[in-house]
C-alpha cells in the first residue's frame, strides 16, 4: 500500500487525465494494464495509485519513484513507452514531478488505500510565487483540518515551480 512520503525519500509523479465519463473505466483498465505489464518492473519504481473522480471526468495516477533520475530513465525508455501506447488515446491535462512540502496533522496515517476518498486541488503559480503559496499552505492548513471529515492534508510542490497540489484524505 503506497504511503505519502513526508520526508521526501521518494519523488511523486502526478498525472491527471481528462476523460469522458463513459470511458473512465476503460482508462483505468489501460493504466492498470500498463502498470502490471511494464511500469512495475522499472528500476526505481516504488508504487502507484489510481484515482477516479466521482463525476467521471478525471483519472489521476499518483506514482512514486526512488529518484527523479529513475523516472527520467523510465520516460526515456522507448521500449517501455511503446507498451503504454494505448494511453495516447486519452488526454493528459497535466503531469508533474512533486515533493511533499506540508503534511498535517503530524501523526496522520498517510496510507493510500483502495476505496478511500481524496480531495485533489490543483494550483498553478508563477515559479517566483510557488514558495509563497507553500507558506500560505503551511499557515492555513489548520483551518481545513477543522472539517471533521478531513483526515489529513498533504501539499506537494512541483519541482518545475509551476504547480502545487493539495492531496487531502
Amino acid at each position: 500500500m503506497p504511503t505519502i512520503a513526508k520526508n521526501n525519500d521518494v519523488i511523486t509523479v502526478i498525472i491527471i487525465f481528462a476523460v469522458e465519463p463513459e470511458r473512465q473505466q476503460e482508462l483505468v483498465d489501460t493504466i492498470v494494464e500498463f502498470l502490471e505489464s511494464a511500469v512495475k518492473y522499472q528500476p526505481g519504481f516504488v508504487s502507484a495509485s489510481i484515482h477516479k473522480s466521482l463525476d467521471g471526468l478525471r483519472v489521476m495516477t499518483y506514482a512514486q519513484w526512488k529518484t527523479q533520475e529513475d523516472y527520467k530513465a523510465f520516460i526515456s525508455n522507448s521500449e517501455v513507452q511503446s507498451q503504454g501506447a494505448k494511453l495516447s488515446n486519452f488526454h493528459v491535462l497535466n503531469s508533474h514531478v512533486y515533493e511533499v512540502v506540508v503534511s498535517q496533522p503530524k501523526d496522520a496515517t498517510l496510507k493510500i488505500a483502495k476505496g478511500g476518498l481524496i480531495h485533489l486541488a490543483e494550483f498553478q503559480v508563477k515559479p517566483e510565487n510557488q514558495m509563497h503559496l507553500v507558506e500560505l499552505e503551511r499557515e492555513y492548513v489548520g483551518v481545513g483540518l477543522q472539517n471533521s471529515g478531513l483526515i489529513s492534508a498533504n501539499f506537494h510542490r512541483s519541482l518545475d515551480g509551476v504547480h502545487n497540489v493539495n492531496y487531502g484524505q
